[in-house]
């Protein structure tokens, strides 16, 4: 069942993973949230947002390409009120309080769980 709180709300989604999109898509749809666009690297990821600006991304770290860091500092370079979530695998400790200083609201740890994610989202866009 959608929250209202994030019904209406849009997200880019960024991950190398095709699945990891597909499984962030059905559980950003689940919750009454649109999403805008998904990107495959850093370098997509910052053509989108500023194109699309949306509500919130969620941000891989390890990319090919441009990672998510840099990303991230490009983003909230051209938006310093961006909302950008990190999705990180386990053991990147250090690389997860890079991408805090660098700009993101938070981070989410893989395997990714639905209640995790939608409580970050609803912090994240309540904070902002």
């Amino acid at each position: 069942m959608a929250d209202d709180t994030l019904r209406g709300k849009t997200v880019l989604i960024v991950d190398d993973a095709t699945i990891i999109r597909l499984m962030l898509r059905k559980m950003f749809q689940r919750n009454g949230i649109t999403v805008a666009g998904e990107a495959e690297d850093g370098e997509e990821a910052v053509r989108l947002y500023e194109a699309m600006c949306p509500d919130f991304v969620t941000m891989d770290i390890t990319m090919p390409g441009m990672d998510g860091i840099t990303a991230t500092r490009k983003i909230m370079m051209f938006n310093p009120k961006a909302r950008i979530i990190m999705v990180s695998a386990l053991g990147q400790e250090s690389k997860v309080r890079e991408a805090i200083s660098a700009g993101a609201k938070d981070f989410i740890v893989k395997p990714l769980k639905e209640d995790r994610l939608m409580s970050s989202v609803r912090r994240v866009l309540i904070e902002a």
